[in-house]
């Protein structure tokens, strides 16, 4: 009788479930129930309904019954750094606001009057963005203090919803140091940090791995869901998950070298991994982080924009009545060549009102050429993306002092074959792109490798590589 994992993959646009097993020693996925997710402005901030989302992860769980395959195990993975502070009776305190709701502005200037950014980065390793979750509990500080001071529970986005399916609180590690309240040197929380920033030691509490039990379904749930299982903590950060499923070429076959990946959807993550985190002053002026991961390794990266910018101009043109495909808007850009490249990272393009004029208005003040259509509009990204890939390579290689022959692709952009080549070509880097599904992937691996399934993540990965499509781009090759 096969054994099914559940893995509920909550992304910024998107959530799905993904129902996996093992056959044969290769992975074997079922997607069985897909919804919609965004923010929406509440109170004059951009938040997250989390109650509608709590809602359609028991819906997505109430197709196992139908189709007869009840898991033994599910968890959940979302973004990172947004979080929910709850009260002595476990009610939610003001709403679940994104990481795109502006309300950090200033909030670093703040922060800095306590501690220095160097001395910020020395104890976490974590590079800056305003939107980090300690400058999101530094507007918190400023906006709403009583929130702080009634708050007992301070939870990550999933580890709320494993709490709102079994009434067990668990702080799960890989999302946790995305915060920028964890020492990098013990993998725990920064208590001394947290003392400089007044806020409660209470707060935070034992942190948890990927793996780890969290509990049975509560009754309530197992009856409106219809059965009961364990929900088990994958890496609950969502690249934490795609990087677990980066896949590994078997001994014996070409080797790959030392591990390069882009986890590539609406964000692009580029990093490696690293037994220890490095906390430098030439680290953190690169601006890499080092989020944790699986069994305390750490995820060295870069956060590069990523896909978010051409999804905003593939919305934007739809709602002016043009509407393209991803596929559609590759094929124009690789037949509309412009010269221009924006950077990437810069923070118009973080949350703009229109990201078609925020790209041309970059390209005006730089003295390029400005892009007009949507197929030149999609050629200074997607070219862009690449020139910041082949960028973070050499800054990579620069720090570790390791040479990177490959880069591995995984998540929803592995499957923009145009992406990919330039990709190659910009970095001079063989590029395997696949499989698309790694944050679910990941997710289930952590369940499967805690029921034993595998002897540990390397025999997982391999699984991977065999499981899935891996496509290949080598510098200079043509596109059919």
């Amino acid at each position: 009788m096969e054994r099914y994992y559940l893995a509920v993959d909550i992304g910024a646009s998107s959530g799905r479930h993904i129902l996996g097993n093992v056959r044969e020693g290769k992975l074997v996925l079922q997607e069985i129930y897909r919804f919609n997710n965004g923010m929406k402005r509440k109170d004059g901030h951009l938040c997250w309904d989390v109650e509608s989302l709590f809602s359609e992860i028991k819906e997505g769980m109430k197709q196992c019954r139908k189709l007869g395959k009840i898991p033994a195990a599910m968890g959940i993975d979302t973004w990172a750094v947004d979080f929910v502070l709850l009260d002595g009776e476990n009610r939610m305190l003001g709403n679940a606001a994104g990481y795109r709701a502006g309300r950090t502005k200033g909030m670093d200037e703040k922060l800095y009057e306590i501690i220095s950014l160097k001395d910020l980065y020395g104890r976490t390793g974590i590079q800056k963005q305003i939107f980090n979750t300690i400058y999101q509990l530094m507007a918190v500080r400023e906006e709403t203090p009583e929130y702080l001071e009634k708050g007992e529970s301070f939870l990550m986005i999933p580890d709320y919803f494993h709490y709102l399916l079994t009434g067990v609180k668990k702080q799960e590690y890989t999302n946790a140091t995305t915060t920028q309240l964890v020492n990098g040197e013990t993998g725990a929380w920064d208590y001394e940090l947290i003392r400089k920033l007044g806020l409660s030691e209470g707060l935070f509490g034992e942190l948890s791995m990927p793996g780890t039990t969290v509990g049975p379904l509560t009754k309530a749930t197992q009856e409106e869901v219809g059965f009961s299982c364990q929900v088990v903590l994958p890496a609950t950060h969502d690249t934490g998950s795609a990087v677990m499923a980066v896949p590994l070429v078997p001994d014996g076959e070409d080797s790959m070298g030392d591990l390069l990946y882009i986890s590539s959807g609406t964000w692009s993550l580029m990093g490696t991994e690293l037994p220890k985190a490095d906390c430098s002053v030439k680290s953190m002026e690169a601006n890499f982080t080092n989020e944790g991961g699986y069994d305390y390794h750490f995820r060295y990266l870069k956060n590069i924009m990523g896909l978010w910018m051409i999804q905003s101009v593939k919305k934007e043109l739809e709602e002016k009545g043009e509407a393209y495909s991803f596929a559609q808007l590759c094929r124009m850009a690789s037949e509309e060549g412009i010269p221009s490249i924006v950077d990437c990272n810069d923070p118009v393009f973080l949350a703009p009102e229109s990201m078609i004029r925020e790209v041309q208005d970059f390209c005006g003040r730089s003295g390029m050429e400005v892009p007009k259509t949507p197929g030149q509009i999609s050629a200074v990204i997607y070219n862009s993306l690449a020139d910041c890939y082949g960028n973070t390579v050499k800054e990579l290689e620069s720090i570790t002092g390791k040479t990177y022959p490959d880069i591995h692709v995984v998540g929803g952009g592995s499957n923009a074959e145009y992406l990919n080549q330039l990709t190659a070509d910009r970095t001079g880097r063989t590029v395997y792109a696949g499989p698309g599904e790694a944050t679910a992937i990941g997710n289930l691996l952590a369940q499967m490798l805690a029921a034993g399934e595998f002897e540990g993540l390397k025999q997982a990965r391999e699984a991977v590589y065999r499981s899935f499509d891996i496509k290949k781009y080598k510098p200079g090759n043509k596109l059919s």
